[in-house]
């Protein structure tokens, strides 16, 4: 079917009319989303110029004890600053230790700590949790030596 000229020229303006529309209507929108940035943002050079204000700070993560614990798996230092998790930690024997080291603080995944022990993804997987179990008691453990010395 064969569309007139007159009818075809309708349509094309009818098109012009919706894009627009939608143009105007998503500059609105653009102009509102920019208004309420503007609203809850604060300039970095007003805040510069305030006088109490400090941009930058600096972490205390070794204030609390005076010698952090530095245990060293596979020619790696892991540094633990919490007493608690340190002690918790050194009272697991070596390969769980290890483990959990290489796990949590590393980021080794199963897999790759299986391949440094020769050992199977699912051994290395088992071991962990064991010693997952292990670390609970010894932090559970420790929790209450500490609630006892407390209450004394």
């Amino acid at each position: 079917m064969r569309y007139s000229e007159q009818f075809m020229e309708h349509i094309e303006y009818a098109f012009h009319a919706f894009c627009k529309i939608v143009l105007r209507h998503e500059a609105m929108n653009a102009w509102r989303d920019l208004k309420r940035k503007e609203e809850r943002e604060i300039s970095l050079d007003y805040l510069m110029s305030e006088k109490y204000f400090e941009p930058s700070a600096m972490d205390s993560y070794f204030e609390k004890q005076d010698k952090p614990t530095v245990f060293l798996v596979l020619g790696k230092e892991v540094v633990v600053d919490d007493e608690r998790l340190a002690t918790a930690l050194s009272r697991l024997p070596e390969l769980r230790r290890e483990v959990l080291l290489l796990y949590y603080f590393i980021g080794y995944r199963d897999e790759a700590i299986g391949r440094l022990y020769g050992r199977c993804r699912s051994s290395i997987n088992r071991r962990r949790n064991v010693a997952l179990k292990q670390f609970r008691k010894e932090w559970e453990g420790l929790k209450h030596e500490e609630q006892k010395t407390d209450t004394l």
